[in-house]
């Protein structure tokens, strides 16, 4: 599959060209303030992505920075982030930027501007017409729901983790990317590009680029090869859940690994437990630093779910003190981890939940998170660090019986949305926010705030398994829902939702 070349970023070069320029409106002399022609010009292709096409521009300007702005009109309204990946082209250069965000079947209007030193130019209009997304069972039924509220959702797009493959829609529910790999994971990259973790026994991390070309693949055979040439010997499963992205290119992800125990509680022979692994993965695809949950956690607590699935581990957080955060499904904890950017020995430094190192004010169990998902750091100031938790609630206890939810004599489960503080220095935890949609969402999920300050999270099945809902809501006492999609389909739950805001670092898009 073809690379893409080079970083993309926007650079404060190009904000003085967007400046200049006016984004979003025709300039009827575009090309009369160019002070050097482009040899070759420019030509818009597609790409083997029906939802991207390619803007290439030839020119001889070593140091040119471009950007592309497009829309359905010649008022354009949305635009790519700048670029300055030129490589030769004979005696020219040549520039190619991704232009991605763009709906099936519809003619769009877009031009290049650039930037060198000593000039500027713009390009004449061009248009392309997208294609047919294939028919697919990854692809879901979108609907979201004309709000009800005054107050307008957050810029921005919708990011969708689906178990099937990675889709991004607008704010109305129109399928604007996609990214045909089967892979339950999508995360964007500093560079531009996204990450995508697809599980199981052969499962593989991609880098992609907005076209869905492979730029970088590691396999799970690799990293096994890895640690067998460092003496250690593991039984593989799969990746699972979720992987980081570092600033040095480290790739730090979760490994389910099994392992074999005796007559552990209440478990008499032989039981297979399944555990997880973190691994930190280099450029060159080697194993730098690892940490298992079978050296650093008590095998004989599994309170909730039981074995085998010990640890089931869905989510990882790097800190602002370098180390890690792990969340732990199956023991309803946060543990954070020393990492110390590889140099740590992996000591759990606290464990956050029921049964933990914290002491939750006001003393209510049921107000603890249980069996959650995405926790997400939203700041950190000293000792004090305020975490969102999407809580799913299984085995949530009562406080008024201690039995676990949906048991017999004890209430029905409930999903939340929650935000805590924690204090490192004195082991406190207190609950700031929560909001109850009313539903049991039994798996999956996400959580995060918005630019308006808004939350935003996923419930990837609530009471049911082939639907999932994402919901913005006001951050206040009563919350009110500003914005809800629903997306159905057979095989097609969101696992995560994410708003950002476009497909481009450093760009917002505002409709």
């Amino acid at each position: 599959m073809s690379k893409t070349q080079g970083v993309v970023r926007l650079s404060a070069v190009v904000m003085l060209a967007l400046a200049s320029f006016g984004c979003g409106s025709k300039n009827s002399n575009a090309n009369s303030n160019a002070n050097s022609a482009l040899p070759g010009g420019s030509v818009v292709a597609a790409t083997t992505n029906p939802l991207v096409a390619q803007y290439t521009i030839t020119h001889s300007h070593p140091g040119l920075s471009a950007w592309v702005e497009f829309g359905t009109d010649t008022t354009y309204g949305r635009q790519t982030s700048a670029m300055n990946n030129s490589i030769p082209a004979g005696s020219a250069l040549s520039l190619s930027i991704l232009v991605a965000g763009m709906m099936p079947q519809t003619t769009y209007h877009m031009r290049a501007h650039a930037q060198w030193t000593g000039g500027d130019w713009a390009d004449d209009d061009h248009t392309f017409t997208t294609g047919a997304v294939p028919a697919s069972p990854g692809m879901p039924s979108i609907l979201v729901d004309p709000p009800a509220s005054a107050s307008a959702p957050a810029p921005g797009i919708e990011l969708l983790s689906l178990i099937s493959e990675p889709v991004a829609t607008d704010l109305q529910g129109n399928t604007i990317w996609y990214c045909p790999i089967n892979a339950y994971l999508v995360k964007p990259m500093q560079n531009g590009h996204f990450i995508l973790l697809s599980g199981g026994s052969a499962g593989d991390l991609f880098e992609v680029d907005l076209a869905c070309n492979i730029i970088r693949e590691v396999s799970l055979f690799q990293v096994n090869q890895s640690l067998q040439a460092q003496g250690h010997s593991y039984n593989f499963l799969g990746f699972s859940h979720d992987v980081l992205t570092q600033p040095n290119g480290d790739w730090i992800t979760i490994v389910s690994i099994g392992q074999d125990f005796t007559d552990l509680p209440g478990y008499p022979g032989t039981t297979g437990v399944v555990g997880d692994l973190l691994v930190d993965i280099d450029p060159t695809g080697k194993v730098v630093w690892s940490w298992s949950a079978f050296d650093h956690l008590d095998i004989t607590r599994y309170p909730y779910f039981g074995l085998p699935d010990w640890t089931h581990s869905n989510a990882l957080v790097y800190t602002q003190d370098h180390n890690l955060l792990l969340s732990i499904r199956h023991q309803a904890w946060i543990i954070k981890i020393d990492y110390a950017d590889g140099k740590g020995a992996g000591d759990v430094l606290w464990r956050l939940g029921q049964d933990g190192d914290f002491t939750l004010l006001g003393g209510d169990p049921s107000q603890w998170f249980y069996a959650q998902h995405d926790p997400n750091i939203l700041s950190t100031n000293g000792s004090q660090v305020t975490l969102a938790v999407f809580d799913n609630g299984n085995f949530r206890i009562d406080p008024s019986t201690g039995l676990y939810c949906g048991s017999s004599g004890a209430p029905a489960c409930y999903s939340r949305a929650t935000i805590f503080e924690i204090d490192e220095s004195t082991n406190i935890a207190t609950l700031l926010w929560q909001h109850l949609p009313g539903f049991f969402s039994s798996w999956g999920g996400s959580i995060g705030v918005l630019s308006s300050g808004n939350m935003e999270f996923d419930s990837s099945a609530p009471g049911t398994q082939n639907w999932s809902e994402i919901r913005e809501v006001t951050q206040t006492d009563n919350p009110e829902t500003v914005w809800k999609m629903t997306i159905t389909g057979t095989g097609t739950n969101a696992y995560r939702g994410q708003r950002i805001p476009s497909l481009y670092p450093g760009v917002t898009w505002q409709k």
